[in-house]
């Protein structure tokens, strides 16, 4: 009785479920399309759709084109890299110019050159030698000749701007030419921080330089024109090792001392 039942065809009898063993020969073949990372999402036929990427290739276009804030030279954002220092880095910085010998100025600021320097330590010099230098003839006046008459030289402002910001401006830029001319590496930001710096000296000296004695006046400015003239001189000298530019840092020496010099002979007489 029980084999009668088994052999009945069941496929044909009400309410029962065919057996699937026949229609998998012909049952299409069809592979979902894979989602990964690298294409996503997935397209049709598997693959990828046109606007986008890899992971893989995202990473290496970052590494194609790195950052870059220049925006333009009339751009202020375009310079905000050059500002970004604190007050620590900048007093650090002064100190090291009055230190002449290390030669170790660019790799200081090798991270972060600044340019924060050259114009704040520019402006001020520029204020102070217009100022200081009337007191100064003021006092040597009043010094030697109490009774003669004096009056503010108001032309001390347009010659101390145009001495210090056009120093401070071509010379580094002059220097960084004749670098790029000779094959040698010069870094045009690098040189301004160095200059920028090289003038805070200066800064300082302009006090001493109210005093009215004339000896006493030489020898000072003798040894700020020396203190600095060394700090440009050897850290020149270092940043140039390996090549024989001993000109350039002649060159360099004697024209910070021939800004001593004018300074003293101008401002101070």
């Amino acid at each position: 009785m029980d084999e009668s039942y088994n052999n009945l065809p069941s496929s044909h009898l009400l309410g029962s479920v065919p057996a699937v063993v026949s229609e998998e020969k012909h049952a299409t073949s069809y592979e979902a399309p894979e989602a990964t990372m690298e294409t996503f999402p997935p397209g049709n036929g598997g693959g990828s759709r046109p606007g986008y990427q890899s992971l893989g290739s995202s990473s290496e276009g970052f590494e194609q084109q790195p950052a870059n804030n220049w925006k333009g030279f009339f751009s202020i954002s375009s310079y905000t890299e050059y500002f970004n220092v604190d007050t620590d880095v900048v007093i650090n910085r002064l100190i090291s110019s009055l230190h002449p010998l290390s030669g170790d100025f660019f790799s200081k600021i090798d991270a972060n050159p600044d340019l924060y320097g050259l114009i704040w330590i520019s402006t001020t010099l520029v204020f102070m030698l217009a100022s200081f230098g009337n007191c100064a003839t003021y006092l040597m006046q009043k010094y030697t000749n109490s009774s003669a008459s004096w009056s503010f030289d108001v032309s001390f402002v347009n010659v101390a701007a145009c001495t210090v910001y056009g120093y401070a401006i071509v010379v580094p830029l002059a220097y960084y030419f004749l670098l790029q001319y000779m094959g040698s590496s010069a870094s045009l930001v690098r040189f301004w921080c160095l200059w920028g710096y090289s003038l805070f000296i200066f800064v300082v000296t302009s006090f001493l330089l109210l005093i009215p004695i004339e000896l006493l006046r030489w020898i000072i400015i003798l040894l700020a024109g020396t203190t600095s003239s060394c700090f440009v001189a050897f850290n020149l000298k270092s940043y140039m090792q390996g090549n024989d530019l001993t000109v350039l840092v002649v060159a360099s020496f004697c024209l910070q001392m021939a800004l001593a010099i004018f300074i003293k002979v101008w401002f101070f007489p």
